[in-house]
């Protein structure tokens, strides 16, 4: 099989997760992905232990700009790279998880005759997988009422595939302990992605004063980007109840002692939120692809599963509604069990089902 996609952790991570599933039931299947030269996962999938090739595809500008030719250029060479690498390693089944690199894979295994499957994550789809819908096979989605972007008798709700995250009070223990936390005030975590979120962490530094005199705890990722000069400007301050890293390794230990979570809205995020029944804050970037944060976050609000500020109104907003809910636990609770009846745990074993449903309709075993 040819697994394709990446760009971001948010389409890495269920690579990763479909293909350990596949190896799993089958210790033989023979993996290949592909992803964009100079992307992460050119670094990430050979540490998890799978093979990998590169095109040289990149995304293109939404804007007029000479760069456009490159990029097309790259298209061509990436979709005749594309075709080689499926006559060489002539796969059963591809594919999708989103990122530049599955646009040329999948169109030219189509061409082929070889199944192809998408897994998009998001709730809102992206170009790219609506034009590869055409000639799928199957369609993993992680949210409801997609057949606005999809055939409908090709979707399959099987949710996203994310770390599993068991929630415990011996692991909230270890929590406290691993990130030095007081045990008797209540903890907000606070993550922006792996390089920050500018609006969150700007918001948290100008209201700084006010959140060390609160009877709560704060662990907040900055990300590696914003890092040094947060704690550059908290050197004299050293707030007791602000804890604050460049990045958090312990991510299950950090989702088992959130009282509350402020997060961006990427896909995975949300389903691991989902996953642990977090009750969250979410505040969506506005510098994504046809501003799909937005619409995943409204996903959660329309079910009471989440609550919304923009990034506009973030600055005068997000801390006043911090406290707020920081206040109301009984609102906290109904956010957080609404959050937990979205989550679909089993999601890598769900589209590898499809997987092994499509080879055997294929007469591909």
């Amino acid at each position: 099989m040819i697994i394709s996609g990446g760009g971001t952790g948010g389409h890495i991570f269920p690579a990763i997760a479909i293909a350990d599933e596949i190896k799993r039931r089958d210790r033989n299947a023979e993996i290949l992905f592909v992803g964009s030269r100079g992307r992460m996962e050119m670094e990430r999938i050979p540490a998890a232990g799978y093979k990998i090739k590169g095109l040289p595809v990149s995304g293109i500008q939404r804007r007029f700009t000479l760069k456009n030719i490159v990029v097309l250029v790259d298209l061509i060479r990436s979709l005749r790279i594309a075709g080689k690498i499926i006559r060489d390693f002539r796969p059963d089944i591809a594919i999708g998880v989103g990122g530049y690199a599955s646009g040329p894979v999948l169109r030219i295994a189509a061409k082929h005759g070889i199944p192809t499957i998408l897994q998009e994550q998001n709730s809102c789809a992206g170009i790219t997988n609506r034009l590869l819908s055409r000639k799928a096979s199957i369609i993993c989605v992680a949210y409801r009422d997609m057949d606005k972007y999809f055939p409908k008798e090709k979707i399959v709700l099987t949710g996203n595939p994310v770390r599993m995250i068991t929630i415990s009070d011996e692991l909230i223990r270890e929590g406290i302990k691993y990130f030095g936390l007081i045990n008797d005030w209540p903890i907000i975590l606070v993550v922006g992605g792996s390089l920050g979120a500018r609006t969150i962490n700007e918001d948290m530094l100008e209201k700084i004063s006010f959140l060390e005199k609160q009877e709560i705890q704060i662990l907040w990722q900055t990300g590696k980007y914003y890092y040094d000069e947060i704690k550059e400007k908290l050197v004299h301050k050293k707030p007791k109840n602000i804890h604050i890293c460049d990045f958090i390794s312990r991510m299950d230990l950090a989702y088992n002692v959130a009282d509350l979570m402020i997060s961006r809205a990427g896909a995975i995020s949300l389903s691991e939120i989902c996953l642990t029944g977090r009750a969250a804050i979410l505040v969506p970037s506005p510098n994504v692809a046809e501003d799909h944060q937005t619409k995943n976050a409204k996903a959660l609000v329309s079910e009471k599963a989440a609550i919304m500020i923009s990034d506009a109104d973030a600055k005068n907003k997000l801390i006043d509604k911090m406290m707020e809910l920081m206040d109301n636990p009984d609102m906290r609770a109904e956010l957080a069990r609404n959050s937990k009846k979205l989550a679909i745990p089993n999601s890598a074993a769900l589209i590898v089902d499809e997987v092994d449903n499509l080879i055997v309709r294929e007469g591909k075993n």
